[in-house]
C-alpha cells in the first residue's frame, strides 16, 4: 500500500499502522467501529486497547494532512464509535480502477469498442501486483482482494472483446491462449479464444479449444460447459458466417431446493422479518438456541419468503458425520459437484448472488467456520443463514437468538398440533388453563409442545400435564428426524457435543432451581468455571438473562431435568453451603441502608431456599434447616411468606428437637413473628417465651431483649395487663447493647404498647425517637412501622389529615424496599385516613387494593391487627352507599402495585408542594 500527498509519496509507518489505513480503505467509505478495526488488524494476536488505535489514527492524520491541527482533520474522521476514511473515488486507485472498468463496459455495450479500449487499458495499467498483498494473513483483506481480482478478470475480458470487435482476430489469439492457461475456469475466456480462432479461419482449432474447455471444466469442477459455449460450438459446427462475441450474460435463475412445509407455521410473528432485515445488513446470520427451540423451522420460513432468482439453497448437515465431506456436500447442493474444497467452490460461485441455508452446524462448528469464512471471502454475492446451537464466531456474523415461544404462541401451537392428531378436538375452559400451564412447564420449547400435543391421541390434557414429572418418558414418538423423535434424543444430541469438563459443570448447575450468577456457579462447582460456562452459553445449553448486572444464567427446565444434578447428594451439599452463606451475608443487611437491594436478591433466590431446605430435610439435616430458617425469618416476615415459613420451621424442629440454643433462638423468634402475622398470638407468645430462655442459655442479651419485647406485644394481644413492664425492661436492655436497629425496634414496640395502654403522649415520644433512630441506621421496616403507628394516633385524636402527612412517604419507602405485609397494612390504614379526611372514594379504592394484594400472599391485616384493622375497614365501608362502595372497592382490587405507587407519588408530591 502506498499513498501520495501533493504528488509526493509518503511513508505510512509500520505494518499495524498501515493495516489500520487498509481497513478503512477496504471499507469503501463506510464507518468501521474501533472493535472491528482492532479485531481485523490484530487478528493474529491479542489486540491492544483503543488508546493504541487512537495513536495510529492520529499519526495517519498527520501523514495524510500535514500542517493541519488535530481537530481540523478531514480525511480520517470520527463517526460513532469508529472511524471513516473520507476520500473521493478519484483519490483511491481501487475505486478509480472500478470506475474505469464500469465506463469501459458501458462504452462496449453501447457499440463504442474503439473508445472502450483505451479506457480499459488505463484501468488495467493501474495494477502493480496483488492487491493488499502485504496483509495476506489478515482476514479483512480477503473480500476486497477477491472483489478486485474478479473485476480485473472482467476488465481483461472486456478489453479482449473490444479488440475482437475491432477486428484484431489474429493478433489476439496468442493473448487469449495465454489468458485461458492462466484462467482455465473462465468460460468467457474460452468463448473469446474460440471466436477469434474461427474468425481467423481456424475452425478446427476453434473446436479443439472448446473441447479443451469442456475437458477442463469436467476435470476441475465436474460440470458441463454453459449455454454460451454450447451455442458457440453449435454455430461453429454449422459454419455460420458471422459469430458475435456477446457480452457475458447474467446468470439465469437456478431454482431452489427448499422443502415444502408439512404443517402450518404457528407463532413467532415478525421474527422472519427481523431475520430478513439482518440478512440485508450482514452476509452471515446465525440462528442460535437450544435443541427443539425451532431454529430450522424459522430459518426455512424466512428462506421460503424470499424471491431470489438463484436459491435459497438448503444444506442439511445434521447427518453429516465426516467433517472432511463438508465442502463436497456444499458443492453437491449448489450443483458444482467437482469442487472438493471451499476455495474452489468460492471461485466457481464468483459473483453469483444467492442465499445458502446451513442447518445444524453445531457438531461441525470449526469446519463450518472455516468453510463459510472462505466462501464469503471469495464469493461476493453469497449470503449465509446458519442454524446452530453455537455461533460460528466469524467477523461480521450477526447472531439471532431464537427464544422460547411466548405463552399465547405456545398455546396456539399445542392446540393446532393436537387438533391435527385428534380432528374435531377443541380445549374447554379447564383444558385451556392446563394447556397454558403445560406450555410454561415445557419452557415454551416448540418441539416439546408438539410432542406433548401428539399424545392427545392417547391421553387427556390433564394426564399429559400430570406426567411431566417424567417428561422424557412421555414426550416421544414424534414425526421428525431421529434426533427430534423424542425429547431425550434432542437433549442427548446437544449433550454429546460437550467436552467432559462442560458436561461436569452442566451436571452440577442442574441443582439450581432458578437463575444464578457466576459466583454461585463457582461455589456449586468448587472451582473457576468461566471457560466451561462460556462454552455452555455458546452451545445454547445455558441462557443468559439480558440486562442483569452481574449477569445471571439459567437452565431451561428440560435441560435441568436431564442433568440430574438436583438428585446428586454431593451437588446438593455444595448447593446448601452456598445458600446458607448467601443468607448469612444478607440477614444483617435487611436492617440497614442496603435492605432494598438485599430483598430483591433474596426474592430472586427464593427457589434456591426451597431446594436447599427440601434437600436438608430429606437427608435429615434439621440443624441446617433451623439455621437457614432463622436467617431468612425477617425476609419471610416482610414478604408475607407465613404458612410456608412456619411449615419449614415446624419440620426443622421435628428433625432436631434437641438442637442447641444457638440454633433454636433465631428460629423461635422467627416462629413468633410469623405466628403473629397469622393471628396465632398464643403460639407467638409461647415461641417468644422459649426464645427468652434460649437467649439466657446463650447469655446473649440481644436475643433476650428482642424476645422480651415481642413477648410483651403478644401478652397484650392475648389480653394480659402487665405487658408494659416487660416492654420497658426489654427496651432498657436493648439500649444497653448500643445496636441502633435493636433500639429502634424496641422503641417501636414499646410505643405501640403505650398506645394500647392509652398513654398517648409517651407513645408519641417513643415512636418519634424510633423514626429518628431507624432512619439513621437505614432500618426501613421499623421507620415505616413507627410512622404507621403515629398515623393511627393522629386518627385516634381526630386528626386524619395529619395522619396523611407522612403516610404517602411511608408507602413509597415500603414499596421501594419490596415489602409486602407492612405495605398492605399501610395501604389498609391509609384507606381509613382518606375516608375520615373526606375522600371516601379513594378510601374504598385503597381498601380494595389492600385486600387484593394481601390475599395474594394469604395475609390479612385483620388477623395481625385485630384491635384496629376491623374498625378501619368498617369506617371505609360506611363512608359510601353500599353500591357505590362496591364500585370503588372493585376498582381498587384491579390496581397493580405500580399503579398504586403512581397514585402515592402523585399524592406525596401534591402534599409536599
Amino acid at each position: 500500500m502506498t499513498a501520495t500527498v501533493g504528488g509526493e509519496r509518503v511513508a505510512l509507518g509500520g505494518p499495524r499502522q498501515r493495516a489500520v489505513l487498509a481497513v478503512l480503505v477496504a471499507a469503501g467509505g463506510r464507518a468501521v467501529s474501533e472493535e472491528r478495526i482492532l479485531a481485523d488488524v490484530w487478528a493474529d494476536g491479542e489486540a491492544p486497547g483503543s488508546g493504541t488505535l487512537k495513536s495510529y489514527v492520529s499519526v495517519l492524520r498527520r501523514i495524510l494532512e500535514p500542517g493541519k491541527a488535530p481537530g481540523e482533520a478531514r480525511t480520517i474522521v470520527r463517526e460513532g464509535n469508529g472511524y471513516l476514511l473520507r476520500a473521493g473515488s478519484a483519490e483511491v486507485d481501487a475505486e478509480v480502477f472500478a470506475d474505469l472498468v464500469g465506463r469501459g463496459a458501458e462504452l462496449l455495450a453501447g457499440g463504442n469498442a474503439a473508445e472502450a479500449v483505451p479506457v480499459l487499458r488505463k484501468a488495467l495499467a493501474l495494477w502493480r501486483g496483488e492487491p493488499y498483498a502485504e496483509f495476506g494473513d489478515l482476514g479483512f483483506a480477503a473480500p476486497e482482494r477477491a472483489r478486485l481480482e474478479g473485476l480485473r478478470l472482467t476488465a481483461a475480458e472486456y478489453l479482449y472483446e473490444a479488440r475482437l470487435t475491432q477486428g484484431g482476430n489474429g493478433s489476439l489469439i496468442g493473448d487469449l491462449e495465454k489468458h485461458t492457461l492462466e484462467q482455465p475456469l473462465s468460460e468467457r475466456g474460452w468463448e473469446l479464444l474460440a471466436t477469434a480462432l474461427y474468425r481467423a479461419g481456424r475452425q478446427g482449432d476453434a473446436l479443439a479449444a472448446l473441447r479443451r474447455a469442456r475437458a477442463v471444466l469436467a476435470e476441475e469442477l465436474g460440470i458441463d460447459p454453459g449455454p454460451a459455449l454450447r451455442r458457440l460450438e453449435a454455430s461453429i459446427l454449422a459454419q455460420e458466417e458471422q459469430i458475435e462475441a456477446l457480452p457475458v450474460a447474467a446468470p439465469k435463475p437456478r431454482g431452489r431446493n427448499l422443502p415444502h412445509a408439512l404443517s402450518r407455521f404457528v407463532g413467532r410473528g415478525g421474527e422472519s422479518a427481523r431475520i430478513e432485515a439482518l440478512l440485508a445488513e450482514h452476509r452471515l446470520v446465525t440462528l442460535t438456541g437450544p435443541g427443539g427451540i425451532g431454529k430450522t423451522r424459522l430459518a426455512l420460513e424466512t428462506a421460503r419468503a424470499r424471491t431470489d432468482a438463484d436459491g435459497p439453497w438448503l444444506v442439511e448437515l445434521a447427518e453429516l458425520e465426516d467433517p472432511a465431506l463438508l465442502a463436497v456436500t456444499l458443492a453437491g447442493v449448489l450443483g458444482v459437484a467437482g469442487a472438493t474444497t471451499a476455495d474452489r467452490l468460492g471461485e466457481v460461485l464468483g459473483d453469483r448472488e444467492l442465499l445458502l441455508v446451513l442447518d445444524n452446524c453445531e457438531h461441525l462448528v470449526a469446519e463450518a467456520r472455516a468453510a463459510v469464512g472462505t466462501l464469503l471471502a471469495r464469493a461476493g454475492g453469497l449470503r449465509v443463514l446458519a442454524t446452530s446451537r453455537e455461533t460460528l464466531n466469524l467477523p461480521g456474523e450477526a447472531v439471532y437468538e431464537v427464544r422460547p415461544l411466548p405463552a399465547d404462541d405456545g398455546r396456539a401451537l399445542f392446540v393446532a398440533r393436537a387438533a391435527a392428531s385428534l380432528p374435531g378436538w377443541a380445549p374447554d375452559a379447564d383444558e385451556e388453563r392446563l394447556v397454558r400451564a403445560l406450555c410454561r412447564e415445557l419452557d415454551g420449547l416448540p418441539l416439546a409442545i408438539e410432542l406433548a400435543a401428539a399424545q392427545c391421541r392417547m391421553l387427556s390434557v390433564r394426564q399429559i400435564a400430570e406426567a411431566l414429572d417424567d417428561r422424557f418418558a412421555i414426550l416421544r414418538d414424534g414425526p421428525g428426524p431421529d434426533r427430534h423423535r423424542t425429547l431425550q434424543a434432542t437433549v442427548e444430541w446437544s449433550y454429546g457435543l460437550l467436552s467432559p469438563a462442560e458436561q461436569t459443570v452442566l451436571h452440577r448447575l442442574g441443582v439450581f432451581a432458578s437463575a444464578f450468577d457466576l459466583d454461585a456457579a463457582i461455589a456449586v462447582c468448587g472451582r473457576q468455571v468461566m471457560p466451561e460456562l462460556s462454552g455452555l452459553v455458546r452451545k445454547s445449553l445455558v441462557t443468559v438473562e439480558a440486562g442483569t448486572a452481574p449477569r445471571r444464567y439459567r437452565l431451561l427446565e428440560t435441560i435441568r431435568e436431564f442433568t440430574g444434578g438436583r438428585h446428586d447428594p454431593d451437588v446438593q451439599a455444595a448447593h446448601r453451603v452456598w445458600v446458607l452463606a448467601e443468607a448469612a451475608a444478607a440477614a444483617p443487611q435487611l436492617r440497614g441502608h442496603r435492605s432494598a437491594a438485599i430483598v430483591r436478591r433474596l426474592h430472586a433466590q427464593q427457589p434456591e431456599h426451597r431446594v436447599a431446605l427440601t434437600s436438608a430435610l430429606l437427608v435429615g439435616d434439621g440443624d441446617y434447616a433451623l439455621r437457614l430458617a432463622g436467617l431468612l425469618s425477617w425476609f419471610w416476615y416482610a414478604q408475607g411468606i407465613v404458612a410456608e415459613g412456619l411449615g419449614w420451621i415446624k419440620s426443622a424442629i421435628q428433625l432436631s428437637p434437641s438442637a442447641g440454643p444457638d440454633l433454636r433462638a433465631p428460629t423461635l423468634l422467627a416462629e413468633a413473628r410469623l405466628s403473629y402475622l397469622a393471628g396465632d398470638f398464643a403460639n407467638a407468645r409461647r415461641a417468644a417465651d422459649d426464645a427468652i430462655r434460649a437467649g439466657h442459655a446463650l447469655e446473649d442479651p440481644e436475643v433476650i431483649a428482642e424476645a422480651m419485647l415481642h413477648r410483651a406485644l403478644f401478652d397484650a394481644l392475648c389480653g394480659e395487663t402487665d405487658f408494659l413492664d416487660l416492654a420497658r425492661a426489654g427496651l432498657e436492655l436493648a439500649r444497653e447493647q448500643h445496636e441502633d436497629w435493636l433500639v429502634a425496634e424496641g422503641l417501636m414496640i414499646t410505643g405501640m404498647l403505650l398506645r394500647f395502654a392509652g398513654l398517648i403522649t409517651e407513645a408519641r415520644a417513643h415512636l418519634a425517637e424510633s423514626v429518628t433512630v431507624a432512619d439513621g441506621c437505614g432500618y426501613v421496616f421499623i421507620h415505616c412501622s413507627s410512622l404507621w403507628l403515629l398515623a393511627k394516633i393522629d386518627m385516634d385524636l381526630g386528626a386524619p389529615e395529619k395522619a396523611l402527612t407522612g403516610s404517602w412517604d411511608m408507602l413509597l419507602r415500603l414499596d421501594e424496599n419490596g415489602d409486602v405485609t407492612s405495605w398492605v397494612v399501610a395501604v389498609h390504614t391509609l384507606a381509613a385516613a382518606l375516608t375520615l379526611s373526606g375522600r371516601p372514594t379513594d378510601g374504598a379504592t385503597l381498601l380494595g387494593a389492600a385486600d387484593h394484594h394481601g390475599s395474594r400472599v394469604g395475609f390479612s391485616p385483620a388477623e395481625m391487627d385485630p384491635l384496629d384493622a376491623p374498625r378501619q375497614a368498617a369506617i371505609v365501608r360506611e363512608g359510601l352507599p353500599a353500591d357505590e362502595f362496591q364500585t370503588w372497592y372493585a376498582r381498587g382490587r384491579s390496581l397493580t402495585r405500580a399503579q398504586l405507587r403512581a397514585l402515592a407519588e402523585s399524592s406525596h408530591t401534591a402534599q409536599t408542594g
